[in-house]
């Protein structure tokens, strides 16, 4: 059994249903059910005994401490994270919170349950901590993509308090001897994104028939990774990665947010043609740009190629595809979170 925290969100979502269904091992999924997180995701596993479900916050010490106690998880995989750059801005305090307080005390629970194992279960356990490129801070334009060496740099409150998370995972190993791992992926996109990212908006608002909103002049670069490439990545490292090494995840798949939002039109105009017979692309409009906004961020993810054989399964072009196709074939879902958290967004990237 393992615990996996934040496993109602996006990606941890994806990965608790890829776990199950891959590796039949049951999930204690423990999540605060904010705004982004959603048991919609997991409709799929609702009666099914592998999935335990519980409501609750990772800063609450004495919470996980009960837990890891009753279910005995061979290991922690840490989701559970605010993680929009947008909402870092307007209000940081939830991130220190929740990004740093949170995983403190997170990894407080886990020490204290890892000292009490007996010698074989305690040389077994792992915690993943999963972080963010965003840690590295910004690239130029000829500048080679982060690599696991690359310092920490960052630059918009979300990834400040990102950075000190993984800090503070790779002071518990150095300090404590927790065996610990830690992921740094690229900007995620697939089923089950809450629509304030920017593939969702672009889907929900172009088949609302509301307006693209596209910062500053769209050259922002982005490296783009397919969710379920990501869950398999981070099987991977669980199963076979070093205790104490930081693995970059990437999908080898620089864009321009203009190139998305145009490949985004494409697919539309294809897939759910406008009534009018006009291209989506005559609703993108540019907006004034975000604070401090990254230029470019591109991971090198040969270490993790190297060291345990994983690489993408996807093309962009096949899992854009099949992220449209999901939006297209899932409306309720769409309608359920949009009703309920989507309206203060303000169009939002």
């Amino acid at each position: 059994m393992i615990l996996v925290t934040g496993g109602a969100g996006f990606i941890g979502s994806n990965f608790v249903l890829d776990w199950i269904a891959v590796m039949g091992e049951p999930v204690i999924n423990l999540d605060r059910l904010t705004y982004a997180g959603n048991l919609k995701n997991l409709a799929q596993l609702e009666g099914d005994p592998r999935h335990i479900f519980v409501r609750g916050d990772i800063g609450d010490y004495d919470l996980v401490a009960k837990l890891l106690a009753e279910y005995r998880p061979r290991a922690i995989v840490n989701f559970a994270a605010e993680s929009h750059v947008d909402r870092s801005i307007h209000g940081p305090e939830d991130f220190i919170q929740t990004n740093i307080v949170g995983t403190y005390r997170l990894l407080e629970a886990a020490r204290g349950y890892w000292n009490a194992l007996p010698e074989a279960e305690k040389a077994a356990f792992r915690f993943l901590h999963v972080s963010t490129d965003e840690v590295y801070g910004s690239l130029g334009p000829t500048d080679p993509p982060f690599s696991e060496t690359n310092r920490y740099e960052p630059n918009s409150p979300y990834s400040a308090s990102k950075a000190a998370s993984d800090h503070l995972v790779r002071a518990w190993h150095h300090t404590y001897g927790l065996p610990v791992l830690t992921t740094n992926c690229s900007n995620n996109y697939g089923p089950y994104q809450f629509p304030e990212k920017l593939i969702p908006l672009m889907i929900v608002n172009a088949l609302s028939g509301k307006p693209l909103p596209v910062y500053g002049d769209g050259l922002n670069v982005r490296d783009w990774l397919y969710v379920k490439d990501h869950c398999a990545a981070i099987r991977c490292v669980l199963d076979r990665g070093r205790t104490g090494e930081t693995y970059n995840i990437g999908g080898w798949n620089e864009k321009t947010n203009l190139e998305i939002v145009h490949t985004l039109c494409h697919l539309l105009d294809e897939l759910k043609p406008r009534t009018d017979g006009k291209s989506y692309r005559e609703q993108i409009t540019y907006v004034k740009d975000r604070p401090g906004h990254d230029r470019r961020y591109a991971i090198d993810a040969r270490k993790i190629e190297r060291e345990l054989g994983w690489r993408p399964a996807e093309t962009f072009e096949s899992g854009i595809r099949k992220t449209v196709n999901w939006y297209l074939d899932h409306p309720d879902w769409v309608e359920s979170v949009t009703s309920e958290a989507y309206r203060d967004l303000s169009g939002r990237q």
